[in-house]
């Protein structure tokens, strides 16, 4: 499809609503408004109420309101028309299919308009993926998190990263040219040495603190394990405020993974209720516990629930939430959490005990600048590439030096986009819902 193309799409959820939004974005924009409207494109920036009507036959659709924005002061840098119509899905229908008629007019990819706002050097490509997850985010940190993103602090440090980056190249060619004289001084390599270590280091604590952003990013795991008949899907259902776990008085109950998505005052959390561990004979049982264990080992944290009606069949781990459950009925060992399922404080208590744990982990959004495992990866290739500089510059194979320090400066760059294949863009955008 032509990138010259105009771009059309549904800006809002689709189905039925009391507006819909249509965002139009090439250089027929003006066109589609004075065809559907049949009056001239508004002055730029200005909310106007418009008829709109099928240019063919002349009958009435909708009335909306048009607002223009004339390229480069838009979203995409291009001319960009948003049409906002009634939401009714016979309208949404009825708009599309005219706009499809249009020459040079199609439906938008997903991401297409994000992309070609990039492609306009409207932010860098970090900035891009900070919008997606704006959109994404469903707690405040998360959304806290996203701002950060998205007022180019990632990008800003990336850059800076490269200037200095490039103060290390000037002076490694400046010592490659005076290698053949042989006057290159071991003060001048130490010097090269010194700040190339200084930005290695650097670029480590970043990547380090980066592991607490990403996990923010993707939500706290939490798990709950334990033998069967513990108590475990009725404390999913208490956390998650839904009967969600079927609960039975019979062992063995829970025979899959259940999974939800909490908010913990702006901590993203995922909550996993799992089988029951034992030996298991039956065979769908034994599937279930499986992938019990697999979930407990990969999980940021595991809530394992003892009681004292039943036997536990896993020892706890380091680390490890231990939970008394049932304490109305079986009194709980001391220095362990006690809950019960009528007692609502004690469910309050757990969850605090829970945030503070996920908080520890993934903070606040305040800090950490990495949001994708593609970040992580760009610093480990910039910390490993700087790392071989500073060795080949010490051993005098400044030649080979010369070769790292590209490969960190082409790394650092896929940060902001500034060395980026095409088909990393395509990926990334792909993401995108339709109409961003």
């Amino acid at each position: 499809m032509a990138e010259s193309d105009t771009i059309f799409a549904l800006a809002t959820p689709p189905g039925r609503s009391a507006l819909a939004v249509f965002r139009i974005s090439g250089a027929q924009a003006g066109y589609v408004l004075e065809m559907l409207s049949g009056r001239a494109v508004p002055e730029a920036r200005r909310v106007v109420l418009r008829a709109i009507s099928d240019p063919d036959s002349g009958e009435r659709i909708d009335t909306g309101l048009a607002t223009f924005f004339k390229g480069p002061a838009s979203f995409t840098g291009e001319d960009l028309l948003e049409l906002t119509v009634h939401g009714g899905r016979g309208v949404i229908n009825a708009v599309s299919s005219i706009l499809r008629r249009f020459e040079k007019v199609r439906t938008a990819e997903p991401g297409e308009f994000t992309r070609r706002a990039y492609s306009a050097g409207k932010f860098d490509l970090a900035q891009a993926e900070a919008i997606a997850d704006l959109i994404d985010s469903e707690t405040e940190f998360q959304r806290r998190q996203a701002l950060r993103l998205l007022d180019n602090g990632l990008g800003r440090r990336a850059e800076v990263w490269r200037q200095s980056l490039l103060q290390i190249a000037v002076e490694l060619e400046s010592v490659l040219d005076f290698s053949d004289e042989g006057d290159v001084g071991e003060a001048q390599v130490e010097g090269l040495v010194a700040r190339a270590e200084e930005l290695r280091l650097e670029i480590v604590r970043a990547r380090d603190a980066g592991a607490r952003s990403l996990a923010l990013r993707n939500g706290f795991t939490v798990v709950i394990a334990g033998p069967p008949n513990v108590g475990k899907s009725t404390l999913f259902n208490l956390l998650a405020g839904s009967e969600l776990a079927i609960v039975t008085e019979y062992a063995g109950t829970t025979r899959d993974l259940l999974s939800t998505d909490l908010d913990l005052d702006g901590v993203p959390v995922k909550l996993v209720d799992t089988a029951g561990v034992r030996v298991a004979l039956d065979p769908v049982e034994a599937i279930g516990v499986e992938r019990a264990r697999s979930a407990i080992g990969s999980a940021d944290l595991v809530v394992r629930l003892q009681s004292g009606d039943v036997d536990p069949f896993d020892e706890a781990a380091p680390g490890d939430l231990v939970v008394w459950s049932k304490a109305d009925r079986f009194a709980p060992p001391k220095g362990v959490i006690a809950i019960s399922s009528v007692d609502f404080d004690s469910i309050s208590k757990l969850i605090k005990s829970i945030r503070e744990r996920a908080l520890n982990t993934v903070g606040d959004g305040s800090e950490g600048l990495l949001t994708r495992q593609r970040h992580l990866d760009a610093l480990a290739i910039s910390a490993d590439a700087l790392g071989r500089l500073i060795e080949a510059s010490r051993g005098n194979r400044l030649e080979l030096a010369a070769e790292e320090c590209r490969d960190v400066n082409v790394a650092l760059g896929s940060i902001s986009g500034s060395f980026g294949a095409e088909e990393l863009l395509g990926a990334i955008f792909a993401r995108f819902c339709i109409g961003k």
